[in-house]
């Protein structure tokens, strides 16, 4: 895979392919992790002459513009954190994207409007998906993908594009990558993965793959409660994938006949209702013992000595994979749990990898400091894909 000093940039348009997906408050970005990890990628491309178009996804909307997913909030705090112009095209490959590139000079940098405001992004008809493509390669020279929370999915920009314009990889992807292989390949024990989140099933081929490769396995946050079922305990009205049992059992049963520990939390804080995530107003909650839930309450954290059970457990660790939330960190009342295992990953000695997503916006949010964990993913769901094995179609696009 090459890199972007395999590239000559200067005075060509350089078309980064970034991960800008951050969550908004309105107009008012809540965590900018994700720009600040692709920023210096930028601005080594800037620094060598570059005329920079960015590009990225924002939300989910349906293949036309919706100025609720609008980038210009990312386009102005992008320009903060490189401390530079960075100009704003209102559209992905209309007339304003067109003007706003033909009117960069050697080392500027402009923006495209939100990508999926183009159904030809995400199209699963490869014809189209390709048309797209092939406009978004008219606005630039050269291509550099560096959006690896975009690299499993098979986008325009993300697959296609690359095959139409010499490409390399930014040093975002690449350093993702090397963490990745360490986690797969050579890897220091014991090896202890964290998973947490609200679905079982999104987990799913992680822990199928994993269950060969790692020594224990830690589950919290909502796909606790599934595991907790299948175990035949009461689980009262916590999030629950009751179709997933099966699999789950399958799983316990595995992870005992090949020694793998499976840990599930011993106690969890419960309440009748849901936090309101707005106010953040003290919240009315109880600790029971994991198999005590009452019928009509719901678990939303792991409990105390569930929080120091599983700092036991990743005291020792040589290496640790830590996805998904292990409660609703979004609220103080129940933000205990996730922050017990950010605080433990800090005091180990264990080469640590923060896998993207709610658990990498926790980690800011909740004040930790991010130089002391080994490395905080920008991808979630394709740090999942990889580890389970899977061929990431952005990945492919830039080895070709």
């Amino acid at each position: 895979m090459k890199t972007i000093e395999d590239l000559d940039v200067a005075g060509k348009r350089v078309f980064v392919r970034a991960d800008l997906n951050v969550p908004l408050d309105g107009s008012t970005i809540t965590d900018d992790g994700r720009i600040r990890a692709v920023a210096p990628t930028i601005a080594k491309l800037v620094e060598r002459g570059a005329r920079v178009v960015v590009a990225s996804h924002l939300g989910r909307p349906k293949g036309a513009p919706d100025p609720q997913f609008s980038l210009a909030p990312v386009a102005a705090r992008l320009g903060e954190i490189l401390g530079r112009p960075v100009a704003f095209a209102t559209d992905t490959v209309g007339e304003s994207a067109a003007a706003t590139v033909a009117a960069l000079g050697d080392g500027e940098v402009a923006l495209l409007e939100n990508l999926r405001f183009n159904a030809g992004e995400t199209s699963k008809d490869d014809a189209e998906r390709k048309a797209f493509a092939e406009q978004l390669a008219a606005l630039a020279d050269l291509y550099v993908g560096d959006g690896f929370g975009a690299v499993h999915r098979k986008h325009a920009s993300v697959f296609d594009l690359p095959a139409l314009l010499p490409h390399a990889a930014g040093d975002l992807i690449a350093t993702e990558v090397g963490v990745l292989k360490k986690l797969t390949e050579d890897v220091a024990r014991p090896y202890v993965v964290v998973l947490g989140g609200a679905k079982v099933s999104d987990k799913l081929g992680v822990i199928d793959n994993l269950l060969k490769k790692a020594d224990r396995i830690l589950i919290g946050g909502g796909m606790a409660y599934t595991f907790l079922k299948a175990q035949g305990h009461e689980v009262g009205i916590s999030l629950l994938q009751a179709d997933q049992i099966p699999t789950v059992l399958d799983y316990l049963k595995r992870a005992e006949e090949t020694g793998v520990e499976f840990v599930l939390p011993v106690d969890v804080l419960v309440s009748s209702e849901f936090p309101d995530l707005k106010t953040k107003a003290p919240a009315t909650f109880s600790t029971v013992d994991a198999d005590k839930i009452p019928a009509d309450e719901e678990g939303l954290d792991i409990g105390p000595r569930t929080r120091e059970l599983y700092a036991s457990k990743l005291a020792d660790a040589g290496t640790v994979f830590w996805n998904g939330p292990m409660g609703v960190f979004e609220h103080p009342d129940y933000a205990g749990g996730t922050a017990a295992v950010a605080r433990a990953l800090v005091d180990s000695d264990a080469f640590s990898v923060v896998g993207g997503g709610d658990s990498a916006a926790a980690v800011r949010i909740l004040g930790f400091d991010e130089t002391k964990f080994g490395h905080i993913s920008t991808g979630g769901g394709a740090s999942l894909e990889y580890l389970e094995g899977k061929q990431l179609p952005g990945l492919t696009a830039l080895e070709g």
